[in-house]
């Protein structure tokens, strides 16, 4: 999973991305579970679903929505969106269910239960009013129910029986003859109503993990599909106001997936990849939470429609990368908790640092490795990491905060894995190739671990960080004990000095959210309000404008901005170019000030990253294999 600029948080915006436990089949006949969603039936927003389990041998049985899915850190709670959900007997007639929590049901009298009938409704819309309750599903990983448009992320519409995740499944969609539809789940029948303004489709799943694992989109979408080597690649795209197309992405999605397949080498891939692109268009019911949520062989991504194609391409870069190199890790290489995952009560690996951190050291890595960005350009996006890491817990073991991921105060540093983690999987690069003389690597090691486990075979959690040292080299162990395990921040300006790199002060582009530090905001929660930090003096546009620390931002063209929107309109200001129009509105102790102006470029004073003259040719060698191979 990877959130762009998703939750804002005391001075911090966080950008943050199994399988299941074997249990016998000894509830019901061995029959697949039959269900069926019908898009042509929905009733104010709610679309019907029907479960037929087969018949039960025991009295009571218990169903389920999850609470948490895989590649979410978060409850999610997907049983808070359904409605009218009821139990019917092989008589026709409704049965007694027992609400037990926002995610379970339990039925009586299971011997005489036929199936089970509710309605579903999307989480995209509770966006705009606060949830249903509490957390909402982050966006990629949530649902949407509109006339032209339905994103299936099947968790929010499938759940199942405590005993029967192994069971096999069908599942039958219904939806208008005019809908495209994409799904990389084994369509098994095609069927059309007898007047032909209805198609059914069939499909299978093996399990209940392949049901959560296989999204769908149906509606008004534009599709691409291509060959990248030996992948097909499909791309799907919604775009509510027809700004963006499938084939104007095409290039770019083409050039990034062959070079990741350049650079992940001999690493087995999928034959068929699916990437499902929403575009949000900001309006009442539309998404905010912007990036992706990664699955075996594809991917959900929501982004803002009102990039430009060059802003557009660049996010899918970067947050379609970081997905796709999950098929190394955790979808290869993962712990027990990972493979035996439980949608109710899960329990976390402690080994974020490497599902989402190393995934996103690889994400920006293979860029520079591949030549899709020029050395420079791969410094300052890792030097921005470190400075965006440093607004939050530097001491915070990884290893603990990753175990503890949902509560707090681990779930407010969360969004660290893709800062810190990233850089972690960097300094371990970086020890690699020195102590090898180039030849072994971060994703070597990946490679070794994907060889010794793979897919259907977990790691131990608690023996892992001894096997990476067992494989690699004492300095590797070390690093993770004191830096990862451990509380010790990471000297930066040591991993650098062993690739011939230096720090020197500088005046650097910025955008206009950020400093040479971080971000430039900061948050008052009792009173809901969002105000410029101290970082804004630093930002020469902003402090050209004379915009001072402690400024309350109203208004970003004419739009409130509030604690719940903050993640889609900061999110916004981060796409802004020079030459914009805009105007923000200010409070400064009552007074109103209004910024009506065309954007300029911003600059930062920063440490700015630089190959030193003095490099020692052992220090250029291993710079050269770190960035080149």
């Amino acid at each position: 999973m990877k959130h762009i600029l998703s939750t804002f948080t005391f001075g911090a915006l966080l950008l943050s991305c199994g399988g299941s436990k074997s249990t016998v089949n000894d509830l019901a006949t061995a029959n697949p579970i039959s269900t069926s969603i019908n898009l042509s039936s929905v009733v104010e927003d709610r679309a019907p679903v029907i479960i037929n389990p087969g018949r039960f041998i025991t009295e009571t049985v218990t169903y389920r929505l999850p609470k948490v899915v895989q590649g979410t850190y978060s409850i999610s709670d997907f049983g808070k969106y359904i409605d009218a959900f009821k139990a019917i007997n092989y008589e026709g007639n409704d049965m007694q269910t027992t609400r037990v929590d926002d995610n379970t049901w339990t039925i009586a009298n299971a011997t005489n239960l036929d199936k089970i009938e509710y309605l579903v409704n999307d989480t995209f819309d509770q966006e705009s009013v606060g949830g249903i309750g509490g957390e909402i599903p982050f966006s990629p990983s949530g649902t949407n129910i509109e006339p032209d448009n339905y994103v299936l992320n099947l968790h929010g519409f499938i759940g199942y029986f405590d005993s029967l995740k192994n069971a096999q499944y069908t599942l039958d969609v219904t939806a208008p003859a005019s809908f495209v539809r994409t799904s990389a789940l084994q369509n098994t029948n095609t069927k059309s109503s007898s007047d032909g303004t209805q198609i059914t489709s069939s499909y299978f799943a093996p399990r209940y993990f392949d049901i959560t694992d296989n999204p769908m989109m149906y509606g008004k979408l534009d599709v691409e599909e291509f060959m990248v080597g030996d992948i097909n690649i499909v791309l799907s795209v919604y775009s509510p106001n027809n700004v963006h197309t499938a084939a104007s992405m095409k290039e770019t999605v083409y050039k990034m997936m062959e070079a990741q397949k350049s650079y992940l080498g001999d690493v087995n891939a999928t034959p068929r990849y699916d990437i499902y692109l929403y575009l949000s268009d900001g309006s009442e019911g539309s998404p905010k939470g912007f990036g992706a949520l990664e699955h075996h062989t594809s991917t959900v991504v929501v982004l803002m429609e009102q990039s430009t194609k060059e802003q557009l391409a660049a996010s899918m870069v970067d947050v379609v990368a970081h997905e796709f190199f999950h098929i190394v890790t955790p979808l290869s290489v993962h712990s027990e908790d990972v493979h035996y995952f439980d949608y109710y009560e899960p329990t976390f690996s402690k080994h974020l640092w490497m599902y989402e951190g190393v995934t996103e050291y690889f994400a920006q890595h293979f860029q520079v490795y591949e030549g899709l960005v020029d050395p420079e350009t791969f410094y300052s996006t890792m030097n921005q990491k470190i400075g965006i890491s440093m607004s939050m817990d530097d001491t915070m073991s990884f290893t603990t905060m990753s175990e503890n991921v949902i509560d707090q105060p681990y779930a407010a540093n969360y969004g660290n894995v893709y800062q810190k983690g990233a850089l972690i999987g960097m300094c371990i690069d970086i020890l690699m190739r020195e102590e090898s003389n180039g030849n072994r690597s971060m994703l070597s090691l990946m490679k070794e671990l994907s060889a010794k486990y793979g897919k259907e075979k977990p790691f131990v959690d608690d023996n892992l960080i001894d096997e990476i040292t067992a494989m690699t080299y004492p300095s590797v162990g070390e690093f993770l004990n004191t830096h990862v395990v451990g509380t010790t921040p990471i000297n930066y300006e040591k991993f650098y000095e062993k690739v011939g790199l230096s720090y020197k002060e500088a005046r650097v582009e910025t955008n206009y959210i950020q400093d040479g530090k971080g971000f430039i905001f900061d948050g008052d929660r009792e009173k809901m309000v969002i105000f410029f930090s101290d970082g804004v003096k630093n930002n020469s546009f902003w402090a050209d404008q004379g915009v001072l620390p402690g400024d309350v931002i109203k208004t970003i063209n004419g739009n409130a901005l509030t604690m719940q929107n903050a993640q889609a309109m900061i999110g916004g200001m981060y796409q802004w170019q020079p030459g914009q129009e805009i105007n923000v509105v200010l409070d400064r102790d009552g007074k109103e000030i209004i910024i009506k102006t065309a954007l300029t470029q911003s600059f930062t004073m920063a440490k700015k990253l630089v190959e030193s003259e003095n490099a020692t040719a052992k220090q250029i060698e291993t710079r050269k294999a770190w960035l080149k191979g």
